[in-house]
């Protein structure tokens, strides 16, 4: 507790600092009865710089900061005046000095800051070194609430991935060692270099897919991690055909950079997304900070794992295991504001289904994180070309007229059992958005209906065909989709704007075909 400073220059100030400094609870009442009213008398003070008019240091302040080692004891029983109060960081001082017997200036040497914080103990302090290297500055309320689940599962992950390094490193130097017999030191280096290289030619080539990094970042963050362990588990192959050595660790190397390339490229937004101020420098220092531990803490114990010499099947198995599920929760914890094609998805379902768009934690917690972009069972297609919207120009003229204001046709292709939302040249941001709603639309309608998705799949897997949507069916369809839209397109947009969702047609990851 801060010592009571007595801040009044009458002849009762060193009776008044002794009664405020007893330790009952009726003068504790009166402790901070009279803090606050001399705080107040301050504030109200015309401004003065000579020395005399500045507040005395109480006698009781001193001999709490005499016991502190802040001043020495020949200052104790001299007049120290206050001049002015700091605070920093949570911690606050008052710096005083000593006027001379005349009361118009200083004595010289006499500047002390005293302060008013009791020291912490030992654990205190080391909690609070600990907390500057691995939390941003401010925290908690300096990052969203999903900051901490992330970094828990983050090093978790990190802890995995180091002890698996050194399992794999070790493989690899035993391996490059007798992939040739009597392998000379010029030839280990050669095959060590190559390796290296082969890796940065995969993660250049990789680089082009950076816009996919934006709307499908988590599904690609995670696939990052398998094509980690991946990676490993190549590496760790070499040990049983050590003659393979040079292609099996190129392949590995290949595989990690790649991986490396989506956890550097997913990096930046997620810790955008945790920072709630400009901390986003802060936020990911800390962050690496946090995974370096972890790694090292997981190095450790991998050390002394080896050692024993386990199974290296038993190892990698349960290593690996622990890998993936840690970065599957690390990246679920995640809570984005976008709506990129996952979450779309599930905002426009729920909002169908039961009139309310969900929370930003529930639509990301729902969202699929395996759609990864180079899959190509999607069943909502945006921007897509023509040939592969329809299947001759009839089904074309039979819906353009249902679309003839809008900068869009939205259809469905049975064959392939997709919906497709086809753009035209003057479509603009919201029109793509629209077109977006618009596609899920008819997606849950014909998947409602008896001749829909599930029945056309198990059709197509018999072979049989005669009982598609016929279109007229589709027409059908289009049509009463084109009524909901006309009537919801808006409301939806206000209550996912109400849930605090950033709608951006660009994390849609609509096709470059458009409608001329």
């Amino acid at each position: 507790m801060a010592p009571p400073v007595n801040l009044k220059q009458s002849s009762s100030s060193s009776s008044a600092a002794q009664t405020l400094t007893t330790t009952t609870a009726h003068d504790a009442r009166l402790l901070v009865r009279e803090t606050l009213r001399i705080s107040a008398g301050l504030a109200s003070a015309p401004p003065d710089s000579s020395p005399s008019s500045l507040p005395l240091v109480s006698g009781a302040g001193l001999e709490a900061s005499r016991k502190l080692g802040l001043v020495e004891d020949e200052f104790v029983s001299s007049s120290l005046r206050l001049i002015c109060c700091e605070e920093l960081d949570g911690r606050r001082w008052q710096y005083v000095a000593e006027s001379d017997p005349s009361g118009r200036s200083f004595k010289k040497g006499s500047f002390r800051a005293l302060s008013l914080q009791t020291p912490q103990v030992p654990y205190d302090g080391m909690m609070a070194f600990v907390r500057s290297y691995v939390v941003p500055e401010g925290f908690p309320d300096s990052v969203t609430p999903s900051y901490v689940p992330y970094m828990t599962w983050r090093a978790l992950k990190h802890f995995f991935g180091g002890a698996m390094g050194v399992f794999t490193t070790q493989t690899l130097l035993g391996s490059v060692g007798v992939s040739r017999n009597r392998a000379t030191p010029g030839a280990v280096a050669i095959n060590w270099i190559l390796k290296d290289g082969a890796g940065r030619v995969g993660k250049m080539l990789f680089a082009r897919q950076g816009k996919k990094f934006d709307y499908d970042l988590k599904q690609l963050r995670f696939a990052g991690d398998l094509l980690m362990e991946l990676g490993a588990g190549v590496e760790l192959a070499t040990a049983a055909v050590p003659h393979l050595f040079l292609p099996l660790a190129c392949a590995a190397n290949v595989v990690k950079n790649v991986a490396a390339v989506t956890s550097t490229s997913t990096r930046t937004p997620i810790y955008k997304a945790f920072a709630k101020g400009e901390n986003i420098g802060d936020v990911t220092a800390k962050g690496e900070c946090v995974g370096n531990i972890a790694d090292l803490l997981g190095t450790g114990m991998s050390i002394l794992i080896s050692k024993r010499n386990p199974s290296l099947v038993m190892t990698f198995a349960l290593l690996s295991c622990g890998y993936v599920f840690s970065s599957y929760q690390e990246v679920k914890s995640v809570v984005l504001h976008t709506l990129n094609r996952a979450r779309f998805t599930v905002a426009v379902e729920s909002f169908l289904k039961t009139g309310r768009v969900p929370s930003l934690k529930e639509g990301n917690k729902n969202e699929n994180i395996f759609s990864f972009p180079w899959l190509k069972d999607r069943h909502v297609v945006l921007g897509p070309r023509f040939k592969d919207a329809f299947q001759d120009p009839g089904a074309y003229l039979a819906i353009e007229p249902f679309f003839e204001r809008e900068k869009y046709i939205v259809t469905y292709n049975p064959s392939k059992d997709q919906v497709y939302a086809l753009l035209k040249d003057q479509a603009k941001s919201d029109d793509i958005l629209k077109a977006a709603f618009h596609a899920h639309v008819l997606s849950y309608f014909i998947n409602s209906s008896s001749g829909g998705r599930l029945t056309s799949q198990k059709q197509r897997k018999d072979g049989n065909l005669n009982t598609v949507p016929t279109p007229v069916d589709l027409e059908a369809h289009i049509a009463e989709s084109c009524k909901i839209v006309s009537t919801s397109y808006g409301l939806f947009k206000h209550k996912a704007a109400e849930q605090g969702w950033t709608m951006s047609e660009s994390l849609l990851n609509p096709g470059r075909a458009r409608l001329c």
